[in-house]
């Protein structure tokens, strides 16, 4: 029974290790078979929009400028006498023409003011004309030797006297017609209602603002550069502006500079003419590039170069497998929109993955959706 026992044990530890070991082969085959491989392989669909082909693009380096948009006209029509504002026939967004009445002040006070000044110089001219027949009717008697010469002499001084009254009485009728004409508020310049800042029926003073005007024809941006920037740059250079709220980017051009650098910071302002457009308003912020010289380099997105090694690297798409390849960037600057950077280290044609395709590990495989081919 012993001998028995031990070949049955035997037997069964013998078979044990037969079906072991075709449970080992078998997975081997099974790993190395094409299915297998294919399986174990990863692959990515991509669209035609995630890789980008590499080559030499004339970029227009720059200087960020940005600042808000400021009307190069504007102004606060303010009141010029005092009174209560009978009307105010404009509110925020009306147009205007230069010469326009805007707003009037009460004029019952000027107007009684200037037919005083009219009366008085009425009153100024007759004695004028008095003393010009006194002058004229002693002139002939001294000619005839009926009254001395000093009798003449008075009656030219009396004359003279009444024409310097009358003509001061002249400038203050001036002044009262000029204080009447100021009771009306007038645009000085065509443009639009930016701010309504009283009401009529109020009591103003001399000096209140009443309205802001803007002309949006013209506008500047007002952009302060280091020194050493700032000596690169000269009037009639370009810039390409990123305004909110308007989609496409605006070309603007300098068009002065500040002969003096500001106290403290050191800076210059540099001022960039943008022509009015639609969608344009004063104090939308802008930034942009101003461009001081153009080279011709290889270019890729800002986005598709990855820093999260050591050393910046891009995602390269080679015998449809992801490769990552090491570059060094360049220049900055934007090229109908986008963002892009000089690199070295990149052949002109290379398929660059975009930053849509997001992190890829080396080796993946790449294939392109049906609607991208």
């Amino acid at each position: 029974m012993k001998k028995t026992t031990i070949w049955i044990l035997s037997g069964v530890a013998i078979a044990v290790l037969v079906a072991g070991g075709a449970r080992v082969l078998s997975q081997r085959k099974a790993a190395n078979s094409p299915t297998a491989t294919a399986v174990s392989t990863p692959v990515l669909e991509l669209a035609n929009a995630d890789v980008f082909t590499v080559k030499t693009q004339a970029l227009a380096l720059g200087l960020p400028v940005s600042g808000a948009l400021k009307a190069t006209q504007s102004a606060f029509i303010k009141a010029r006498v005092a009174g209560e504002l009978v009307a105010l026939t404009v509110r925020e967004g009306d147009a205007v023409q230069a010469g326009q009445v805007v707003a009037r002040v009460d004029p019952t006070e000027y107007q009684a003011r200037q037919r005083q000044a009219q009366q008085q110089a009425d009153s100024a001219k007759a004695q004028v004309d008095i003393a010009q027949r006194q002058y004229d009717n002693n002139k002939a008697l001294v000619d005839q030797g009926f009254i001395s010469q000093t009798a003449l002499i008075t009656s030219q001084a009396s004359l003279n006297g009444a024409k310097a009254t009358y003509m001061a009485a002249l400038a203050a009728l001036d002044v009262t017609n000029k204080a009447l004409d100021d009771a009306n508020l007038k645009a000085p310049f065509s443009g639009q209602i930016a701010q309504r800042l009283t009401q009529a029926g109020e009591r103003v003073a001399i000096d209140a603002r009443i309205v802001e005007i803007v002309n949006l024809s013209q506008l500047e941006l007002e952009a302060a550069l280091p020194a050493n920037d700032a000596a690169q740059v000269r009037v009639g250079m370009k810039a390409q502006l990123n305004i909110e709220g308007v989609g496409q980017p605006v070309e603007a051009r300098v068009l002065r500079i500040n002969p003096s650098a500001q106290a403290g910071s050191r800076s210059v302002l540099v001022y960039l003419g943008v022509s009015g457009r639609e969608g344009l308003r004063q104090g939308l912020f802008a930034e942009g590039a101003l461009g001081t010289q153009t080279v011709q380099a290889m270019a890729v997105p800002v986005s598709s170069v990855r820093t999260d090694k050591p050393q910046p690297y891009v995602q390269v798409l080679e015998n449809k497998a992801v490769k990552h390849v090491p570059v060094k960037t360049g220049a900055r600057t934007e090229v109908q929109g986008l963002a892009m950077v000089a690199v070295e280290g990149l052949t002109e044609g290379t398929q660059v993955l975009a930053a849509s395709a997001g992190a890829v590990r080396e080796g993946v495989q790449l294939k392109f959706t049906a609607a991208a081919q």
